[in-house]
């Protein structure tokens, strides 16, 4: 599970919404994962990520850092906010994630996630 209750955008936007996420995803054997994440994208629209990927632990040899990577299909970008996201076709499109984690404990950790040219989100995670 992962939690997010903090998005800072490279740009200031009038239009920029507050940012909150909630995702779900199942880690599979070899560092793998796939999940969902339920969100309000910078528009105050509802929106959805589906995604797979897959998590590098013990980054640069530390033990608690590691590097996740997630890509999938994005929709909830309509409208006009629809070019504000690549390749979007109908409230649709690719997107590649990539993120900066740190193991707080063996169940918790905290993320920094690159939204591309957009921004970062800062995330707390949690293993059930």
């Amino acid at each position: 599970m992962v939690f997010s209750p903090y998005t800072h955008h490279w740009s200031q936007n009038p239009d920029h919404k507050d940012v909150v996420l909630v995702a779900l995803h199942e880690h599979l054997p070899g560092g793998r994962l796939c999940g969902v994440s339920l969100f309000s994208n910078s528009f105050g629209q509802p929106s959805a990520y589906v995604y797979v990927g897959q998590e590098f632990d013990k980054l640069f040899g530390q033990p608690q850092l590691y590097l996740k990577v997630t890509a999938g299909i994005l929709y909830g970008y309509v409208g006009e906010y629809k070019d504000k996201v690549p390749l979007n076709l109908h409230g649709f499109s690719p997107a590649i994630i990539p993120a900066l984690g740190y193991n707080l404990t063996p169940r918790d950790s905290l993320q920094l996630q690159v939204l591309g040219t957009a921004g970062v989100m800062l995330a707390y995670g949690r293993k059930f």
